[in-house]
């Protein structure tokens, strides 16, 4: 009898393991968008995923998203797509690939002939890719491998009490069985850092926390803008604090291990909070403009799918790892079942309870795991935004147990 907590995962050349086989294409500047669109459209139901990021002036972090991106477990091979003249270090992005054995290959559009030229040769290079992905080896991987990440969008007054708590239900569970669970953003955690600071490790953590939140508290007063929109009042949410309580139900009660930065991945199983706001001054603007921002993040520090806590009701998915959808809203649910994969709001109608719903939702993780689509993969959604920020280095504080 075959073990429920194994996952055959595929094996990538430099000793990863990835729940999806996904061929990217990902374009280095805006100018090089449509061509890279045009050259993935044909093959969109046949794992390959756009990603991308626009600007032309460099961004160490968006090298470095960019980087752990097409490194990641659930990728296969990537197909760089260029302008020629942005200041995007495709060089250096492509030896990184190379190097982790993934196959890579470049068009730049102002050498290979304009658009026609070089959708024709990156359909070509993708449509070869494709028919070898079968050929990708598989193996087992523990649930000890598996890194979880979690994000609320679209929340109302029904997340706090449904969705988020059972997503930090099936976190302590993920934890428990050695998984790497990351729940993000520090922006929506403000009056919750000192509670955050009693869960963590050592005290040096306590503070490197606390100081997270702080930082995102003193970007939102300076931009004059938080995370508390129009939409989460409308869905019957009253204040901030009401918010950050219900977005940090979703980490659970186990110990927190560490704080990450977009790229950073978790040394080892644990709970970790990754911070998403800018250090240094305010210079990019707000910083993350919609959900799948965050999302990328979590992509990025290296988890093999996300759950989504939605009460209003989100429909995005991501390129690159599954999204798995658990809905707070029971009157959402059954207005937008088929892009929902669990209706957390049975709880507010006494069909469930919260550990009920924590399990089937550490079940359905699992589940996705182990291959099944959920409802956002299966409508075709690949959602992906890459922006500008800037981050320093986490210090030794930051990840106590690294070693």
């Amino acid at each position: 009898m075959s073990n429920p907590t194994e996952i055959t995962a595929y094996l990538r050349p430099d000793g990863r393991k990835g729940i999806r086989n996904v061929v990217v294409v990902a374009y280095l500047v805006e100018c090089a968008h449509h061509v890279a669109r045009e050259i993935a459209w044909p093959f969109r139901e046949q794992e390959v995923h756009l990603i991308g990021f626009g600007g032309c002036y460099p961004n160490p972090y968006a090298d470095r998203m960019m980087r752990a991106l097409c490194t990641h477990p659930n990728v296969n091979s990537v197909l760089l797509v260029a302008l020629g003249c942005e200041s995007f270090d495709r060089a250096g992005l492509a030896q990184a690939v190379r190097g982790s054995g993934r196959p890579v290959h470049t068009i730049c559009i102002q050498t290979a002939g304009g658009t026609r030229q070089s959708v024709a040769e990156g359909r070509a290079w993708v449509q070869q890719r494709v028919q070898r992905l079968p050929d990708a080896p598989r193996g087992p991987m523990g649930l000890h491998e598996l890194i979880v990440g979690t994000v609320c969008g679209g929340s109302d007054a029904t997340s706090g009490i449904t969705a988020n708590p059972a997503i930090g239900r099936a976190f302590d569970q993920l934890v428990a069985a050695g998984a790497a669970a990351i729940f993000e953003e520090t922006g929506e955690l403000i009056g919750c850092e000192h509670i955050m600071a009693e869960r963590a490790v050592t005290r040096e953590l306590g503070r490197e926390l606390i100081g997270a939140v702080a930082k995102a508290a003193q970007y939102y007063s300076v931009l004059g803008h938080g995370s508390f929109a129009v939409g989460n009042a409308d869905g019957g949410l009253t204040t901030q604090e009401e918010k950050s309580m219900g977005a940090y139900s979703k980490s659970g009660a186990s110990p927190i291990s560490g704080l990450l930065k977009p790229g950073d991945t978790p040394p080892r199983g644990g709970l970790y909070l990754l911070d998403v706001v800018p250090d240094g001054e305010v210079r990019f603007g707000f910083p993350n403009i919609n959900d799948n921002a965050e999302i990328a993040e979590l992509i990025a520090c290296g988890s093999h799918l996300i759950l989504f806590s939605t009460g209003r009701g989100s429909v995005v998915g991501s390129a690159i790892a599954p999204v798995l959808k658990v809905c707070a809203n029971p009157e959402t649910y059954r207005r937008m079942t088929e892009d929902m994969d669990i209706d957390a709001g049975r709880i507010l109608e006494g069909a469930a309870t919260l550990d009920q719903v924590g399990q089937e939702t550490f079940a359905s993780t699992l589940a996705v795991a182990q291959g099944r689509r959920t409802a956002s993969e299966a409508l075709g959604h690949q959602e992906f935004i890459l922006t500008y920020k800037s981050f320093e280095p986490l210090g030794p504080s930051c990840l106590p147990l690294s070693k």
